[in-house]
């Protein structure tokens, strides 16, 4: 590919054994309260071309643990549903997009779950380039797009009227800060209300200055899920005051 990406790994086709069952649920439930106001939904990262079956120790889904943990202990209330995308398989795999397949699915199982819930969905890396392209459904309202796998010419008609905020480390030599924020621009032309927020010294496994991307990651969730109905002060989601904005 031309841009930088997650990188590949050639496997093959995988056999529907390895791959795991077609119908298999794409939606790992986190915490599901009796009675959900909204939704987060984690996508973690993955490869840009692998059909080798995708596990819950592989490093990239353990990189997302840390902020599903952080969102968890910082939801004043016990009404957010939490949940992460199960992916079949590890990569992206071109124009099958299988992990964008399973973000939608999942997205469809969550709106079962709990009908007419606004969904906030945070990814990185291609987990940020599936949540992008899925921000489209219609119980989606915003997006936390973690060091996100942006190549030119990704679209962005899907983002119009919804609030986005993309956090990208300058020492990222996996994706690329520079097509995040060309992205960013697209996505503000398209109608969207997106935000680039730059991470000093950040690298792309969010290892170096982790607690700068947790906190950022953290508020910026709060800021995007709905409010209590009848909360004083909450006019909508502000912009992250942590690195530099767009």
């Amino acid at each position: 590919m031309t841009a930088r990406g997650p990188a590949s790994e050639e496997h093959g086709q995988a056999s529907a054994e390895e791959a795991g069952d077609a119908h298999a649920s794409s939606l790992a439930v986190r915490h599901l309260p009796r009675a959900p106001r909204a939704a987060v939904l984690f996508l973690h990262g993955g490869r840009s071309d692998s059909r080798a079956p995708s596990r819950p120790w592989h490093l990239a889904a353990v990189r997302m643990k840390p902020f599903v943990r952080a969102v968890a202990r910082a939801i004043p209330d016990d009404d957010v549903l939490l949940a992460e995308v199960r992916y079949r398989v590890r990569g992206w795999n071109g124009g099958d997009a299988d992990s964008l397949r399973d973000a939608r699915r999942a997205l469809e199982e969550l709106q079962r779950l709990a009908p007419e819930v606004p969904v906030v969905l945070v990814g990185h890396s291609m987990g940020g380039r599936a949540a992008l392209r899925a921000a489209g459904a219609p119980q989606v309202r915003g997006v936390l797009a973690l060091a996100p796998w942006c190549p030119e010419g990704e679209p962005v008609a899907q983002l119009r009227d919804r609030e986005v905020v993309v956090l990208h480390g300058d020492r990222d030599r996996v994706t690329d800060p520079r097509l995040s924020k060309a992205f960013v621009h697209r996505a503000r032309a398209a109608g969207a209300r997106a935000t680039f927020v730059e991470m000093a010294g950040g690298d792309h496994a969010m290892l170096r200055n982790a607690g700068d991307w947790h906190r950022t990651a953290v508020s910026t969730v709060l800021e995007l899920v709905p409010p209590v109905a009848g909360a004083i002060g909450t006019t909508g989601p502000t912009r992250p005051t942590g690195g530099s904005g767009l």
